[in-house]
């Protein structure tokens, strides 16, 4: 009987001093635990970045970035390439931007923001070429300017620019190539181009200079596409959309009605735009009051606006042929699409480029802008004009590499006459 409660007794005793160690396990345990966690206070690395958030949206943690930011600045081997902050933070915002793929929407500096007007004032410095992406993302030549020196030295629309004074352009944005492509007047800048249909790229050396748009040409045509003063065809020639178009435009429709015009060559070619007041305010000359002339598609549709004509239509019924070529593009579509749709103008030519996006300004706290897509232009009819282009009712073929676009020589002009000819005379 007592050697039974002995047993018992030295079970009991076994099963304590197992209950006593692992008693004191977890506490030898929880005290680290204590210990590792009070000095985990202590000794916690805070990455402090002034003026900004981090914000929890959607799933995203943004301490990634910051984390990523923190690794850049212990680690990355130029310590003086990482020590602005102010820098890494605009490269960051440009990245964000970059990801959507679209060379319209752009982040500028302060300092790049404060330049960016000179693009549409009308007078800037440097070669006078539009230039863009394609949809390769490489950069290209959009038009030439009329009377600049891009065109003086020979550059055409799609000419790729392969690099800048030597620099390869490979993931330059627009803004970057118009900052290394400017310069003082009278300074140089060579441009590698390639151009569909070479074997090996070339370099063009072109001198800057200060750049003064041209905005209008007119003249009188007589029915064999020569100027002539008592000649019956207006030819408009509009080489962009600034500021100046509208009222310039006035005075070349009153020349057109004052010449008694019977029909109209309108010359958009190597045409990069400008503002879509211009556009809308021009069609007006063409399309009857109240009309569409070009619709705002945004991403909530309810935001849509449509620009109607707002007169006074004194072209309406004038038969009118519309040139346009690769360096014509968004306003220029706008107004070739609008006027193919509403009053049946004859289209010649080659497809246009194909911008035909809307683009808003925005400012930021520090004077940074964005300068980001919200909306597509649609003309009235609904074709999409952005990658799509303007197609040519009669396509036209290119000037040869050499030949002078003189307006005498060019042949273009006179095959527009006489489709236009034939119009006026009711035969086609």
């Amino acid at each position: 009987m007592n050697l039974n409660f002995l047993k018992k007794f030295k079970i009991s005793r076994d099963s304590i001093s197992y209950f006593v160690i692992a008693l004191v396990v977890v506490v030898l345990i929880g005290g680290s635990y204590w210990l590792g966690f009070l000095k985990g206070i202590r000794e916690t690395k805070k990455i402090v970045v002034e003026g900004v958030t981090n914000p929890q949206k959607e799933g995203i943690d943004f301490s990634l970035f910051w984390e990523a930011w923190n690794v850049l600045k212990s680690k990355y081997v130029s310590q003086e390439k990482v020590s602005d902050d102010r820098s890494l933070l605009y490269g960051s915002i440009a990245g964000l931007l970059s990801s959507l793929k679209d060379p319209n929407t752009s982040f500028f500096s302060p300092e790049d923001a404060e330049k960016f007007s000179q693009d549409i004032s009308g007078e800037f410095g440097g070669i006078g070429a539009e230039i863009g992406l394609n949809k390769d993302g490489q950069l290209i030549v959009i038009t030439p300017l009329k009377g600049t020196p891009a065109e003086k030295a020979g550059l055409k629309p799609q000419d790729k620019i392969l690099k800048i004074n030597n620099e390869n352009t490979f993931g330059l944005s627009v803004e970057e190539a118009v900052r290394k492509i400017r310069g003082p007047k009278g300074t140089v800048v060579t441009l590698t181009i390639f151009r569909e249909g070479w074997e090996k790229e070339k370099d063009f050396s072109i001198t800057r200079d200060i750049i003064q748009i041209p905005t209008l040409d007119f003249k009188t045509l007589n029915f064999e596409g020569k100027e002539d003063k008592k000649g019956k065809i207006a030819y408009i020639k509009l080489n962009n959309f600034y500021e100046k178009a509208p009222s310039l435009f006035y005075q070349a429709a009153l020349k057109a009605i004052f010449s008694q015009a019977e029909g109209i060559i309108l010359d958009l070619r190597n045409n990069p735009g400008g503002y879509l007041e211009a556009a809308v305010n021009i069609g007006g000359w063409f399309i009857e009051k109240g009309k569409t002339i070009v619709v705002e598609e945004f991403r909530d549709k309810s935001q849509n606006e449509t620009f109607v004509s707002r007169g006074p239509s004194i072209f309406k019924d004038v038969p009118t042929v519309v040139l346009i070529n690769k360096g014509s593009a968004s306003a220029s579509e706008i107004l070739a699409g609008a006027l193919k749709e509403n009053n049946g103008a004859i289209i010649m030519g080659e497809k246009s480029f194909g911008k035909g996006t809307v683009q808003e300004l925005v400012n930021l706290s520090d004077q940074s802008m964005l300068k980001i897509t919200v909306a597509y232009w649609l003309t009235p009819q609904g074709h999409r004009i952005d990658q799509n282009g303007i197609e040519p009712d009669i396509e036209l073929k290119s000037p040869q590499e050499n030949e002078k676009e003189e307006f005498d020589t060019d042949s273009w002009i006179k095959e527009a006459t006489q489709v236009l000819v034939k119009k006026i005379k009711g035969e086609n």
